[in-house]
């Protein structure tokens, strides 16, 4: 579907607003792992059960464990470190952190499992993960393209008990061995290499501690030891969604708040909403925080001073190339920028025009460049529906919003 945005700048008459966004993505699929691999049953309060997080729910009981679930409160009886099952067959679809920790949890289990994806997932690197797996003791059998989806994991009874991963490309590499290190059951040592913002494996570590697992860290060499245990356990509101609604109240003057979000989140993406008030331009680097360089990307031309955009290099690499979506459609819009070699440069424009916004088949471009069309009239987002990934509900959130900002 396409949809058109309504410009609602110079027409507000209520400024105050509260809205309501899905539990975080990033810690809904880091619970369901953990909740997996305990020892007993757990239950997931607040959980989102986007396109992403079915789809690893979905992969999750298909290898066994079971899983129910009733409105946002999801309960997973974990299997205590021995999966039910050593031969399977799951799909990642489209969503990374799926992609990532599954296959790093089945590399570690002995059994032979097929891993299926989307087309776009096939496209994302997976190299680096891989290739510490292999290291470990796992096995391969790649369908097309080596390191890409589709492929079979030849899982090692005996892992490794050290490696070294490189998460230039992803930090969800080294997440993805933090989690399921504990499956080499005794004292497993991993060694980060390259440079990435660790604002989600924080995110992990601290989860883990929740599950039982405390990790030691020392000059980026990180032990993993002891097993999951069972909880009840909140998930946050998505602070990564809620930023488009921050980024709301810098472009129209409004004072929107989300329910739930507090300035002590685990979520790195707080860092958008902690400088918006005050941004007016400049150099920022976004490499922990890189989700919302699309947000910043859609603000940037409304703002007084020019907006470079740096450490995010490995935005290429996601749903889409993202620093190329930013160029195409701001370009499309009458707005100066330019790619850098780890980001781009956005310049102030005084007579921005709508325009088609091309998504993609990314969830982030959708509902990012919707703001533009906040305060400019004739913005269209294409395929708007591909927010469904992670927010399926945000166009109905957002029509709800301009209304009682406006009447």
């Amino acid at each position: 579907m396409d949809y058109r945005v309504r410009t609602i700048y110079g027409k507000i008459k209520n400024k105050s607003a509260t809205v309501r966004v899905p539990g975080s993505k990033s810690i809904t699929a880091r619970a369901l792992l953990l909740a997996a691999l305990a020892d007993g049953d757990s239950t997931l309060y607040g959980a989102q059960l986007s396109d992403d997080c079915a789809t690893f729910l979905n992969a999750v009981k298909s290898l066994g464990i079971g899983v129910s679930i009733d409105g946002a409160t999801v309960k997973v009886a974990g299997c205590g470190g021995r999966l039910p099952v050593n031969r399977g067959e799951i799909y990642v679809g489209s969503a990374g952190t799926a992609a990532r920790f599954l296959t790093a949890m089945l590399a570690l289990c002995d059994g032979q499992f097929r891993i299926t994806s989307s087309e776009q997932m096939q496209k994302r690197p997976q190299a680096a993960l891989i290739r510490a797996l292999k290291d470990m003791g796992a096995a391969f059998g790649f369908e097309g393209e080596e390191n890409c989806f589709p492929f079979t994991v030849y899982g090692t009874a005996d892992p490794n008990d050290s490696v070294t991963v490189d998460i230039t490309k992803s930090s969800q590499f080294l997440s993805a061995l933090l989690m399921a290190g504990v499956l080499v059951h005794k004292p497993f040592k991993i060694k980060a290499v390259g440079s990435h913002g660790l604002d989600y494996v924080k995110m992990t570590l601290d989860m883990m501690w929740s599950f039982g697992v405390n990790v030691e860290e020392r000059n980026g060499e990180y032990t993993v030891d002891g097993g999951y245990t069972a909880k009840k356990y909140d998930i946050e509101p998505d602070v990564s969604a809620a930023c488009y609604f921050y980024a709301i109240n810098k472009l129209v003057g409004a004072d929107i708040k989300v329910a739930g979000v507090t300035p002590h989140t685990m979520q790195g993406d707080i860092k958008l909403i902690n400088m918006l008030n005050e941004f007016n331009g400049g150099t920022v680097d976004m490499s922990s925080f890189s989700d919302q360089a699309l947000t910043l990307a859609a603000v940037a031309p409304y703002l007084k001073k020019p907006t470079r955009i740096v450490g995010v290099a490995h935005i290429r690499g996601q749903e889409c190339d993202r620093i190329d979506a930013i160029v195409r459609n701001l370009g499309a819009m009458g707005v100066e920028c330019g790619e850098l070699e780890d980001g781009v440069v956005i310049y102030p424009c005084a007579h921005i025009h709508g325009a088609d916004i091309q998504t993609f088949g990314d969830h982030r471009v959708a509902m990012a460049f919707s703001l533009c069309g906040l305060r400019t009239e004739g913005v269209v987002i294409k395929d708007a529906e591909v927010c469904s990934k992670t927010f399926k509900e945000y166009f109905d959130v957002l029509d709800n919003l301009c209304d009682g900002l406006t009447q």
